[in-house]
């Protein structure tokens, strides 16, 4: 098992966290994370999301939020020769405690749904998979003026 240091994930992370998220299947990014848009999730969700560290080198990391009632987990990553030594539940773990001294009850995340590893990760550390929900998702285009009602 790797000893690995685990501290709250910091905007200056940035580069080094977008390199290894686009290294590892299953993550998918877009325009919600660019490093203005994960500056503001940190800021707004401020010492939830980690890191962990091997000989100063980032190896693992989560994006961490809630909106109140539900806790939700975003982008967790390990690099491929860390895996498999306990380094993504260390950091799910910091996460599932910070939500909990939060007095948030439940936390969800999203896997793709043909991302079979992902799958297996999951329900093999007792996430259970939510047959009964669909994600639906509607976009907002950057003219669309939502508060004036226009249509977009």
């Amino acid at each position: 098992m790797y000893t690995v240091a685990l501290r709250v994930f910091r905007i200056g992370d940035y580069d080094e966290v977008i390199r290894l998220w686009k290294r590892t299947e299953g993550v998918g990014l877009n325009e919600s994370d660019t490093r203005s848009a994960i500056a503001s999730f940190l800021r707004r969700n401020s010492g939830l999301s980690f890191v962990a560290e091997k000989r100063g080198r980032i190896v693992g990391a989560v994006l961490c939020g809630h909106d109140g009632r539900r806790g939700y987990l975003h982008h967790l990553a390990v690099a491929r020769r860390y895996r498999r030594q306990g380094i993504g539940m260390q950091l799910i773990n910091a996460c599932l405690a910070k939500l909990h001294a939060a007095d948030i009850h439940k936390c969800n995340i999203f896997v793709y749904a043909g991302h079979a590893a992902g799958m297996s990760f999951w329900k093999h550390n007792d996430w259970r998979l939510r047959a009964d929900l669909r994600v639906m998702q509607f976009q907002l285009s950057r003219d669309c003026a939502v508060a004036t009602g226009c249509s977009c």
